[in-house]
């Protein structure tokens, strides 16, 4: 079992709070992780139609049959069972009794911050990360670590292909958080936006552009990425602006939560077609803000990651706001260090100011050249974690 960053979070949470809410998406080890780390509390699965029914129908009696401590998988499916977990909550005042989990946000958000407001510390899990996958000595190269994304079930199970998880994975997640939950009624649009957007990964997202070659509105097309976001499927990076009047670019960019999910979509199935695709970099692209994403739910930080655009064309790949100042970070799937590398984040240094800054590539470390840092991609999350003893602060 592979170890999660987000595991001394979770323990301290529960010393803190009666209840912790573990936001991901489906398979991404969020029950796995928790049930490691308490295995005497009862379990209750709202994908199991019985227990779904029992929750909804009789809550009391649904706690007779899990009593606290108790892991509640998928809340999501009955929301209403909240008012009950607040009501016990209240009643016993009791530290470290629920851990809720869900796959997705939008309603699930709204139920929690009415329901629990105050009582439950709110986490954000993503699939494993380059640092959690080195720990266990699983490491790829470049264009095999794209293909396969960072998906736990893949990296526990032997005999089955990135490929052939993804499209299961995929249909799975259509049939059952859209279909079933969302109501979303044409199926074959839906899924023509979705490999639209997969060859858009890491690009401006042009949504009246976007709307008008899936061939739906415009309001369909913010319902639908909603639901993806909200769903954990895509993400969304803002971009960074000096001021509104400024000539920077306003427009989020596009990625995907897993690169084993847009490499499947793009129907890209071997290494050496990843090598040879001319999406390949921008799926790198996708991997390496992934990372940061992951560091940032990890330290429990928020919206501390943006982009840089101007007019001109001069675009910084990634901006890491910290309380020390912005760290800039050039993506690029190249194995070779070169000056070329270092104009863009020698701009932005130059005009705004930056702590630090580097290229975060797929050839080897170089700690100082041309006086900068060139950094391999498997150290992409440690560019973005906050330190231990910040860490514990931050906790405590």
């Amino acid at each position: 079992m592979i170890r999660r960053q987000i595991e001394a979070q979770i323990i301290q949470s529960m010393k803190d709070f009666p209840s912790v809410t573990v936001y991901g998406p489906r398979q991404c080890g969020k029950t796995t992780t928790v049930k490691k780390l308490f295995p005497d509390f009862s379990y209750a699965n709202l994908e199991d139609i019985s227990v779904r029914r029992l929750a909804a129908d009789d809550p009391a009696g649904f706690f007779a049959r899990f009593p606290e401590p108790v892991i509640i998988d998928e809340i999501q499916r009955v929301p209403e069972l909240l008012s009950m977990v607040q009501v016990r909550i209240d009643r016993y005042r009791k530290k470290g009794q629920y851990i809720l989990t869900g796959s997705q946000q939008i309603s699930l958000r709204e139920a929690v911050s009415q329901s629990l407001a105050g009582r439950t510390a709110v986490l954000n899990m993503l699939p494993l990360s380059l640092m959690e996958l080195g720990r266990e000595n699983l490491i790829l190269d470049r264009d095999t670590q794209l293909l396969a994304g960072c998906m736990p079930y893949l990296y526990v199970n032997e005999g089955i292909s990135p490929s052939e998880y993804y499209k299961s994975y995929i249909e799975t997640y259509l049939e059952r958080d859209i279909a079933m939950q969302h109501h979303v009624h044409d199926m074959a649009l839906f899924e023509r936006m979705l490999h639209l957007l997969a060859s858009r990964v890491g690009q401006l997202v042009n949504e009246s552009s976007l709307a008008s070659d899936a061939g739906i509105n415009y309001r369909t097309l913010q319902g639908w990425l909603s639901i993806l976001e909200s769903t954990h499927i895509i993400y969304r990076l803002k971009p960074w602006s000096l001021s509104r009047g400024s000539q920077e670019i306003k427009t989020p960019k596009l990625y995907f939560c897993d690169t084993g999910i847009v490499s499947c979509l793009l129907g890209i199935e071997t290494p050496q077609q990843m090598n040879r695709d001319p999406l390949m970099g921008q799926i790198f692209e996708n991997l390496i803000v992934m990372e940061a994403l992951k560091a940032e739910y990890d330290c429990n930080m928020i919206d501390s990651l943006a982009f840089f655009r101007n007019s001109n064309g001069i675009e910084v790949d990634l901006i890491h706001n910290r309380p020390e100042g912005r760290n800039i970070f050039e993506i690029k799937a190249s194995m070779t260090p070169s000056r070329d590398l270092l104009k863009n984040t020698e701009f932005f240094s130059r005009k705004y100011g930056a702590a630090s800054s580097a290229v975060i590539y797929a050839g080897e470390d170089c700690p100082e050249y041309l006086g900068s840092r060139f950094i391999n991609f498997h150290g992409a999350y440690d560019c973005f974690a906050m330190k231990e003893e910040k860490f514990r602060l931050r906790l405590s």
